[in-house]
């Protein structure tokens, strides 16, 4: 799928966190006209903000001035031609009107300009609010996207719980601290850059404090920020192992319970949440430092720049005339605020820098199992299945290998059963067939065609699958049964029920299919789940099938109604069986008796016990039983 493809950054040898940063800002990509009037916006607010401080100043050394004239000087990009001529046209006014009706013309040009300074602002940040929500949504999106694809092998080698955090946890992290931020990221700058050129052309003696004072309160918050990141990352980790213990804890009260282990899980709960918190304390007490850190030197550095301004107005030789110096003195002090904002929306940022980290490892993940180029669709099955040499090891490299030179042929509408002992290989062989995992050495074909070459849709789309636990989601019983197929009919539905023997029980259900059957069907029995499952696979109607045993969960009087019902189903159909019970499968044209991934034994139920070999005993060991 091209929108689940993982963008990557520049090929320039940035340092990680920025690379992480700009992943993120390539999503931003996709809201430009909401950037683009957003930077416009923050541009014009920081335009007003520093017309209506610089007005000041000349304001009241014309008002307060001690009959000092002003003459009018030939216009050019010079501050001090630009206020002169200021202070020259407004003490014409004032001399023309008097200063009170020149105090009431400021006044109201000052709350003028900052009515358009906050209402622009306003606006900055409404634009930026699409940004902001879209940006965590396309993210929760390719992250969802990306855990479909995924191969099951990634999944056995991950917690489920730290997977769930960083879907959940690692995401809302980033649109709290990352994308809250980043407004700011972009005005403060804008502002710190435009106020600080002021300054310039207004002293660059004075600038010259400034400019070399700043850089070391700079560095100073930016180790607070590096520690900031590798404890919120720590954190997240902790958050991921905490979810995998609520999410073991919920799936095995029963065994917690019976084995009377409350008080075991209770305690290492405990320790869990423990560490969590001593992460979060550290977190915090870290966070909170940057603010006032970051105004305690501004303070310092605006009264160094105080000191060493005055020197300057009131030294003999006066080189900055003291208008300049009361306007210097405003602009810097409105310097604090945005450098402040910058350095917390910076030590936010790196702390979500450490979840977008997180969320990057599923991101960046190999996606194993895919489309591979020119693969063609599969229409139907005509012929037969065939394993050629087939070896299989879930560890890349072959390292214990699952299955060891499988050969077998399974011809169209015949029926294929597979026992042994647990973990002689049976549900991985099956399990190759629809590629749940992509075949290392050897080949399978469909009608003569390598399934690799074939789309996973399409080959998919010829199976039917009924699992040993049955799998079913929080939802009606309609819509699991009717589960990929959203053009299927409640007559359709129905109907599969029937077969499956699964109508009965839901018709005495309150709401009929449209009941709720909770999470991994929690509201029925073990039987009455697996007949939800068994009439999926039906209504589904593929050619080819795979149960991996599937009566395993039903009683007794359950399994001879499934039974019945698979064995109509499997007419003229092609099936893949999974059986422990022996007296299941012993109509299958052919029975595949596996033992440490190779087949020993193969044939028929009659001839492997006139054989007398280990299908014999397992058949002995079941009758006897």
């Amino acid at each position: 799928n091209p929108k689940l493809k993982t963008r990557h950054p520049s090929f320039l040898p940035l340092p990680r966190p920025m690379k992480n940063y700009l992943r993120l800002l390539r999503l931003v990509t996709g809201y430009k006209p909401y950037a683009l009037l957003n930077i416009l916006c923050n541009v014009l607010s920081v335009i007003f903000s520093l017309f209506s401080l610089t007005m000041v100043a000349p304001f009241l050394n014309v008002l307060f001035s001690q009959g000092q004239t002003y003459t009018e000087m030939p216009w050019a990009f010079s501050v001090k031609v630009l206020l002169n001529n200021f202070n020259y046209h407004l003490s014409q006014y004032v001399a023309e009107h008097g200063k009170l009706e020149a105090l009431s013309v400021i006044s109201g040009l000052v709350v003028v300009m900052f009515l358009l300074k906050n209402l622009f602002r306003y606006l900055g940040m409404y634009f930026m609010a699409p940004i902001r929500t879209g940006v965590v949504r396309d993210l929760r999106n390719e992250l969802y996207g990306k855990v479909l694809v995924l191969p099951l092998s990634y999944f056995s080698n991950e917690r489920k719980g730290d997977i769930m955090a960083r879907m959940t946890n690692d995401v809302q992290e980033i649109e709290w601290s990352i994308m809250q931020s980043l407004e700011v990221i972009f005005r403060e700058p804008l502002t710190v850059i435009l106020f600080l050129t002021t300054m310039v052309l207004m002293s660059p003696q004075l600038s010259l404090f400034v400019f070399g004072l700043l850089p070391i309160a700079g560095i100073l918050i930016g180790q607070i920020g590096k520690s900031l990141r590798r404890t919120s990352g720590k954190s997240q980790e902790q958050m991921g192992n905490l979810l995998s213990n609520i999410e073991e804890t919920l799936g095995g009260l029963r065994i917690i319970r019976a084995f009377t282990a409350e008080e075991f899980s209770f305690e290492k709960f405990r320790e869990n949440n423990n560490r969590f918190r001593k992460l979060q304390k550290r977190l915090y007490r870290k966070r909170d430092l940057s603010s006032p850190l970051s105004e305690f030197l501004g303070a310092v550095v605006l009264v160094i720049v105080m000191y060493f301004g005055g020197r300057l107005v009131l030294s003999a030789d006066a080189t900055l005339d003291p208008s300049v110096f009361i306007a210097f003195i405003a602009i810097f002090s409105q310097l604090i605020p945005p450098a402040k904002a910058f350095t917390e929306a910076y030590s936010n940022v790196q702390r979500g820098l450490a979840s977008a980290e997180r969320i990057n490892k599923i991101l960046d993940a190999e996606v194993t199992i895919r489309n591979r180029p020119g693969a063609v669709a599969i229409e139907s099955f005509k012929d037969r299945i065939a394993y050629r040499d087939v070896s299989f090891a879930y560890h890349q490299g072959g390292t214990g290998w699952v299955l060891k030179h499988i050969s077998l042929e399974v011809p169209r509408g015949k029926t294929i059963a597979l026992v042994g002992q647990s973990g002689s290989g049976k549900t991985t062989l099956v399990d190759l067939l629809p590629r749940f995992y992509e075949l290392e050495q050897g080949s399978i074909t469909i009608d003569g065609q390598d399934i690799r070459s074939l789309t996973l849709e399409s080959l998919r789309g010829l199976m039917g699958i009924v699992n040993q636990e049955s799998i079913l989601f929080n939802d009606t019983v309609f819509n699991n049964i009717a589960f990929g197929m959203p053009d299927a009919t409640l007559e359709d539905v129905t109907r599969a029920a029937t077969i499956a023997h699964a109508h009965e029980f839901i018709a005495h259900l309150p709401e009929g299919y449209q009941t709720n059957i909770g999470d991994r069907g929690g509201k029925l029995s073990g039987g009455q789940r697996q007949r939800i499952a068994i009439a999926r696979a039906i209504l589904k109607n593929p050619p080819i099938l795979i149960l991996d045993e599937a009566t395993s969960a039903l009683d007794t009087e359950s399994e001879r109604l499934v039974q019945d019902a698979i064995t109509r189903l499997m007419e003229n159909r092609t099936v893949l069986v999974i059986a422990h019970r022996l007296s299941t499968i012993q109509h299958a044209d052919e029975i595949l008796v596996m033992q440490q991934g190779e087949i020993i034994e193969r044939g028929r139920h009659a001839d492997l016990l006139a054989r007398g070999g280990v299908y014999k005993k397992l058949y002995d060991l079941q009758v006897f039983a």
